[in-house]
């Protein structure tokens, strides 16, 4: 078994139109992390893969109709979700009770894999926000327009 993969992100883009405060300051959703190979035996830990989004932003961020989704096209779409300011929330993978920092993608099976997967996020409009790569998929650097991530 792989050990569990944790991948920091530090990359952001402004979030949606509908949001208070936009511009240069104004908040940001970001990959934080992502436990793509969950420790345990897989038959067992579906929670235990997950993907962390931090809102970096004073102001919280409504991700109704924003949409996660790996290279195959599995896609996990946020419903009536609001992530308050200088927050994460973690996207688990399998089944269990939304709360405010965790949320259910209520699947069988899991959706990234082990050894390389890219994770992106876009908005209600469908429009870029940030993704995570790992393994051959490694892209540091190539989130939008914001260059190196260490």
């Amino acid at each position: 078994m792989l050990a569990a993969g944790a991948v920091i992100g530090a990359a952001a883009l402004p979030a949606s139109a509908a949001d208070h405060d936009r511009g240069p300051c104004g908040p940001k959703v970001e990959f934080s992390a992502v436990q793509y190979d969950s420790p345990g035996r897989d038959d067992r830990s579906l929670n235990r893969e997950w993907v962390g989004l931090t809102n970096t932003g004073r102001h919280a961020v409504n991700l109704d109709g924003w949409t996660l989704q790996d290279e195959n096209g599995r896609t996990y779409t946020f419903d009536g979700y609001r992530l308050a300011g200088r927050s994460t929330v973690r996207i688990h993978t399998g089944h269990g009770r939304d709360t405010r920092t965790d949320l259910y993608q209520d699947r069988r099976n899991y959706v990234w894999d082990n050894h390389s997967d890219t994770a992106t996020l876009r908005n209600d409009r469908g429009r870029f926000i940030d993704d995570e790569s790992w393994g051959n998929n490694d892209r540091r650097g190539h989130h939008g327009d914001l260059g190196d991530r260490h």
